[in-house]
């Protein structure tokens, strides 16, 4: 074939691909309320099967040392629900008590922050013609994002209570899963084609070695420093320490970005303590940040992703553009998931070449 036909070929498709595209988003209202009701009710599946994942290696520890399948099961279940039932149990009322505590000491905070920008817009009042305003406009934009922020997460926590229903039948769901781990994935196995089976057992074990041990990892590595935080803050005396400490753990699982973003909370609540706690404030982060790249992460998480660093502050940046917070969470394990996806099309297509030679 002319290779120009090719070309006219491939620009026929691409341009019927932007149409579809294009008809695809005119069409929104009529198949967005249809994902949602998928995502509802699929939700708590895809939590439970999580849940599973990250369980299953330690149950199959279990089962491998002579413990019955059925006894590891209920010990690791019992184990990891239990633990975090009690810590809601615990931990929830606390929370909430210093989040309450948090809102009626708002109204000083913001009379400290009013009265910081007041004295910072005198002593910049006299600057070139310019400077003072460009820096008016970043303290408008800085406060604009923290308000569009704390509207996320109240928006985040109201829908929970909202599907506190769907969330209560996650423990059921993942039993079931564990329970019936290998026949669901035989049942996986006689449902993929044949000419796919092995190449979907290797494509999927690339996935599990290059991200299962990453998200076990990391979500230990924010458990750890979540905890650890919390502990320092209350030694520290600094107030609210449980919901410090957690939003330190939460948003530690961003590489890079998250620990800065956890340590804004801590340093704007101890800007309206004094001096000498911003400085401790400070020195606990860093000692935090310390603890968590040298010795935490490196021991528990490794190098399981094999990915230049360049990659992920790309994958974060898009991320964050895209789906914001959530996206900056997501953004790591999506790209290794991308990664393996390429390799694998790379092997297949080089592999098919050489068949045709």
């Amino acid at each position: 074939m002319d290779i120009r036909v090719k070309w006219f070929y491939r620009l026929g498709f691409l341009l019927l691909l932007f149409i579809v595209i294009y008809i695809f988003v005119k069409l929104t209202p009529l198949w967005l309320p249809i994902v949602n009701i998928i995502f509802t009710v699929s939700l708590p599946f895809l939590i439970a099967g999580f849940i599973s994942y990250l369980l299953h290696p330690v149950v199959e520890i279990l089962h491998e040392k002579g413990m019955n399948r059925g006894l590891s099961i209920a010990i690791i279940y019992l184990l990891f629900f239990g633990g975090v039932g009690f810590g809601i149990y615990k931990g929830i009322p606390a929370m909430i008590i210093q989040v309450r505590e948090l809102s009626e000491s708002v109204p000083d905070v913001a009379e400290q922050y009013r009265h910081w920008v007041t004295a910072f817009e005198n002593k910049t009042s006299h600057w070139p013609f310019g400077v003072h305003e460009r820096l008016e406009d970043g303290i408008t934009m800085i406060e604009s994002r923290l308000e569009q922020l704390m509207k996320i997460v109240m928006a985040y926590l109201m829908r929970i209570f909202d599907f506190i229903l769907l969330i209560a039948l996650i423990p059921f769901i993942a039993f079931y899963i564990l329970k019936d781990f290998d026949s669901i994935k035989k049942m996986v196995w006689y449902l993929t084609p044949k000419k796919w089976r092995s190449q979907g057992i290797a494509f999927l074990g690339d996935i599990d070695a290059s991200l299962g041990g990453y998200i076990r990892g990391q979500i230990l590595v924010c458990a750890t420093v979540g905890t650890i935080s919390a502990l320092l803050f209350w030694i520290a005396g600094m107030d609210y320490p449980l919901l410090l400490g957690a939003i330190i753990g939460v948003t530690n699982v961003i590489p890079y970005f998250g620990p800065i973003i956890g340590a804004i909370p801590a340093v704007i609540i101890a800007s309206s303590i004094s001096v000498k706690m911003i400085i401790i404030t400070a020195a606990i982060v860093f000692f935090l940040q310390f603890l968590e790249g040298n010795i935490l992460s490196p021991l528990i998480v490794g190098k399981s992703l094999h990915m230049h660093p360049l990659f992920i502050i790309l994958a974060l940046l898009t991320g964050g553009e895209i789906g914001g917070l959530v996206g900056l969470i997501l953004a790591v394990p999506i790209l290794a998931v991308i990664k393996v996806c390429i390799l694998h099309a790379r092997n297949h297509f080089t592999k098919k070449k050489e068949a045709v030679l």
